[in-house]
């Protein structure tokens, strides 16, 4: 059964409904929201981006939070995707909001100061990138820290 909230308040700078927007579901009709047994990840990942956000001091951009299975499998998102279970965010910023500080800068932050299970920087040959960050609040995370210029390919990043 789907989560009945129209817009769960999870930090002072998130809620729910960032971690459930998505353009392939709005495209598709496809519903997204949450499912309960869920709303515990999201909201664990919310809170150690929200410790992030108040040290980057602008806002950070959810571009994909929460993916149901058909949202996963119309964007050729990986078969156990942490997305599918509320444990994964791709983040990107509004250069025009953060005080000219860097999506690199961003990555960073989140490196140094999140306890993440993954953190990729994702870059693409058209020129758009991104940030994967994944926590998990019921195990301790694997702390993979990996680069991804292809959608395919992942290797280590030392930073």
């Amino acid at each position: 059964m789907k989560q009945e909230l129209t817009d769960m308040q999870l930090t002072h700078h998130f809620n729910l409904s960032e971690f459930e927007k998505s353009v392939t579901a709005e495209k598709f009709g496809i519903d997204n929201r949450v499912p309960a047994k869920y709303i515990r990840n999201v909201q664990a990942l919310a809170e150690e981006l929200e410790v992030v956000r108040t040290i980057w001091g602008s806002p950070i951009i959810i571009s994909s939070g929460y993916r149901c299975k058909k949202v996963n499998e119309v964007n050729h998102g990986a078969k156990r995707s942490q997305h599918m279970k509320g444990e994964a965010a791709d983040l990107v910023i509004n250069l025009k909001n953060c005080g000219g500080w860097s999506l690199w800068k961003l990555f960073k932050i989140i490196y140094s100061q999140m306890p993440y299970d993954q953190l990729i920087w994702e870059t693409r040959p058209n020129g758009s990138k991104w940030i994967h960050v994944s926590y998990v609040y019921y195990r301790k995370g694997r702390h993979q820290c990996l680069q991804c210029k292809d959608g395919k390919t992942y290797q280590p990043l030392k930073l």
